[in-house]
């Protein structure tokens, strides 16, 4: 488990000092807000992550997204860039997936838009492999109930695509659910539907953190212990499986992460 971003942004060495001080063996480099790391910085980060086992995952840019009306125009341009250059700091790295936005239903059918996700995706391969970036990206599940990005959205288009593999944020689908998630059972389901997308050896990677959420959307993040997810279900859910998990806390701040934490350890 580890946290949602680099605890240090200018030096690797630090940033991994303090993985390993606050007890984590997985981080994901936050791109959301846009690109803040060099090739070089992500060698050595890649370099000492591997030293002292700790996962690495890379979250795309939000505008990093698929399932545009068309592929073409400038969204369509600096998504795929974003996208590219993503892949680009995960090979340098050696990070185990990049995260990205299934993008939206924009007036379509869901099932036209899961085509045109998985349309889109195959031009992001031919790109990548074209530059040997071809690492596996991660399709996560998305917070708001009548959007693009349900589980089944995500699982459909990591069967459909065979490189693409499902990012359970279990905070979204509380959220979507109206509060489900407090027993064991629906993340053994959950679980259970992505398991069925993965390739032998992949881990789950799971987003988790508590959240607030409004008619069936989420709202916010919140610090462990203000809303009503909780993970001593997904502990009880993962011991189920054979998969080993990346779990990437979201929460805002440290000390929630590490009540996480100790739960789920």
């Amino acid at each position: 488990m580890g946290p949602g971003w680099i605890p240090d942004r200018e030096a690797p060495e630090r940033a991994i000092e303090l993985l390993l001080e606050r007890g984590y063996d997985a981080c994901e480099i936050d791109f959301e807000s846009g690109f803040w790391m060099d090739y070089p910085l992500a060698e050595r980060l890649g370099e000492l992550a591997r030293e002292h086992d700790v996962a690495l995952s890379v979250h795309a840019p939000l505008f990093g997204w698929v399932g545009h009306l068309e592929a073409s125009g400038r969204k369509w341009s600096s998504a795929l860039g974003a996208l590219d250059r993503s892949a680009g700091i995960a090979a340098a790295c050696g990070a185990e997936v990049v995260v990205f936005h299934p993008g939206f239903l924009l007036g379509r059918s869901r099932a036209d838009a899961v085509a045109a996700v998985v349309e889109q995706l195959g031009l992001v391969r031919e790109r990548l492999e074209g530059k040997g970036r071809a690492v596996p990206f991660g399709v996560e599940v998305m917070g708001r109930v009548r959007d693009l990005g349900s589980l089944a959205d995500c699982v459909e288009i990591s069967r459909r695509t065979g490189w693409v593999r499902p990012v359970i944020d279990f905070a979204h689908m509380h959220a979507t659910s109206d509060g489900a998630f407090v027993e064991p059972e629906p993340f053994r389901e959950a679980l259970e539907l992505a398991d069925g997308a993965l390739p032998d050896g992949a881990p789950f990677h799971i987003h988790f953190s508590d959240i607030a959420f409004a008619n069936r959307n989420e709202t916010k993040h919140l610090p462990y212990g203000e809303g009503t997810l909780r993970a001593d279900p997904l502990r009880e859910a993962l011991a189920e499986f054979e998969r080993a998990a990346t779990v990437i806390s979201e929460s805002p701040d440290e000390e929630s992460s590490q009540a996480i934490r100790a739960v789920l350890r």
